[in-house]
């Protein structure tokens, strides 16, 4: 790992915020990252930070503990096996990709008094390396879904397939708002959150309607 230089992250961070509105939310995805890292990062304004592993980010919320107003997103795919801890440290699950889990979750933070915003996420194009509902899926699950109580839903989330160019892109970020806009015709007016885009493609996703962004590499990767 080389050595951290907090000027660069603050200088990368202050790029991207110039970038995109205030109103969207900038997670940095400090999941290959180190502690110091974080605290660069921490120190240039970010308060959002997206781990993909429950067991490596307990580790860096211990030793960031002193940090206590950072919110922690749990952005990488949820094992079920995994979702009592995530429950318990996470402020955000990004990856609630099936009514199984949504099921899961629901009993689970009924029991630990404890609710984390979560985003639903969903594949509008055939990808076999990405897991999510599709849209008719989705909308199909819509009626068991209203009837878990516990879930603090608050939006979609979704990940592109790879090799896209710049107009396939920004049709498909486009289809997750037009979804979620969709569910609020439905009754589901706490559908407000996007969370789409990362380093690659954050800026075609906030022309999209992107209201957070997952950005890893553009800010920690010199």
């Amino acid at each position: 790992m080389s050595e951290v230089n907090p000027d660069a992250i603050a200088d990368r961070v202050n790029q991207i915020r110039t970038s995109i509105s205030s109103q969207v939310k900038l997670v940095a995805v400090s999941k290959y990252t180190t502690t110091d890292a974080i605290r660069a990062a921490y120190d240039a304004g970010v308060r959002d930070f997206g781990e993909s592993r429950v067991q490596n980010a307990k580790l860096k919320q211990e030793e960031l503990a002193d940090l206590s107003d950072i919110t922690w997103h749990m952005i990488g795919s949820l094992q079920s096996n995994k979702a009592r801890a995530a429950i318990a440290q996470f402020d955000w699950i990004h990856s609630i990709d099936r009514l199984s889990l949504a099921e899961q979750c629901d009993r689970l933070i009924f029991e630990l008094k404890k609710s984390p915003k979560l985003l639903l996420q969903v594949k509008l194009a055939d990808d076999p390396s990405k897991s999510g509902w599709s849209e008719s899926e989705l909308l199909a699950d819509l009626p068991k879904l209203a009837e878990l109580q516990n879930l603090n839903i608050a939006g979609l989330m979704t990940i592109l397939p790879l090799g896209l160019d710049q107009d396939q892109a920004f049709t498909l970020f486009s289809r997750v708002g037009e979804l979620a806009e969709k569910m609020r015709s439905l009754g589901w007016n706490n559908i407000h959150e996007l969370s789409m885009g990362m380093s690659a493609d954050y800026a075609i996703a906030v022309t999209a309607g992107a209201s957070i962004i997952r950005v890893g590499t553009q800010i920690f990767v010199a």
